[in-house]
């Protein structure tokens, strides 16, 4: 599991705002400590160099996750398309 980053805060349509140094895909699931599914991300905005996550929270209150860390699994690249030396 690699770190995201920290919840912020929480914005008006209850989803959690995360500053971050690497951005995420649309869609990518985002964990908790205890490796427990916690939301998705649901949009990617602000400065390319310290961008900025909204987590759309589906286990649990929006509220309960400001301050905490937030982490996500990276996918597994495939091999298709690489060439072999």
């Amino acid at each position: 599991m690699r770190k995201i980053g920290r919840v912020i805060h929480i914005s008006p349509s209850e989803k959690a705002v995360v500053k971050t140094t690497r951005p995420l895909k649309i869609g990518e699931k985002v964990f908790d400590g205890n490796k427990k599914v916690i939301g998705r991300v649901s949009d990617v905005f602000g400065p390319i160099k310290a961008p900025y996550i909204e987590v759309n929270i589906e286990n649990g209150k929006p509220s309960d996750f400001v301050g905490k860390t937030l982490y996500h699994v990276p996918l597994k690249q495939s091999r298709r398309g690489k060439r072999r030396r």
